[in-house]
Parts: C-alpha cells; structure tokens; sequence
C-alpha cells in the first residue's frame, strides 16, 4: 500500500513538472497574449507579480495609484485597485 502510495506521488509530481514547463518559455517567461493596455489583469497573476523600484530599472515613474510589477518576466504597468494595464513591456524571449 505505501509503496502505491509513493508511486502515485511520484506519478502527480511527475505530470505537475510537464504541465509547468509546457507554459514556461526558456528562463522561466511566461508570454500572454492577452495582456495589454486596458486589460484587467487576474488578483492572482498582480499577486505573484513582485513590485518594482521604477528608478533603479530606468521605466517611467507610475501614476498616483500605480506600480510597476514583474509577473512572469514581464514589466506590467497597473493600477493597484482595478489591475487594469497601462503599460506592458515583454519580455522578447
């Protein structure tokens, strides 16, 4: 029984491992065509996104109740409350 178990397991972890790697690109990019200016983002993809200091990666400096956020490679403009894009900049890979 335990060692069906761990089969099992290793069967799940197996198909989660090619599931992940046929979204992600090279690198780990994830390119969506669906995101661009006036598109509202998921809670769940500005959620993984980590916010970005907009000076030190030279983007221009967001609009009151904006941020800049790295979500799966990309530079996504938006604002907090909405999610709603105003910018994107993609990564090309």
């Amino acid at each position: 029984m335990n060692r069906t178990l761990t089969a099992a397991a290793a069967a799940c972890l197996a198909l989660s491992a090619i599931a992940s790697s046929a979204l992600a690109q090279p690198g780990g990019y994830v390119h969506h065509d669906d995101w661009k200016k006036g598109y509202h983002m998921d809670h769940k993809d500005w959620d993984r996104g980590a916010r970005l200091d907009w000076r030190s990666h030279h983007l221009r400096q967001p609009p009151r109740g904006y941020e800049w956020r790295e979500v799966d490679g990309n530079y996504v403009l938006a604002a907090v409350a909405t999610g709603v894009i105003a910018s994107l900049i993609a990564n090309g890979h």
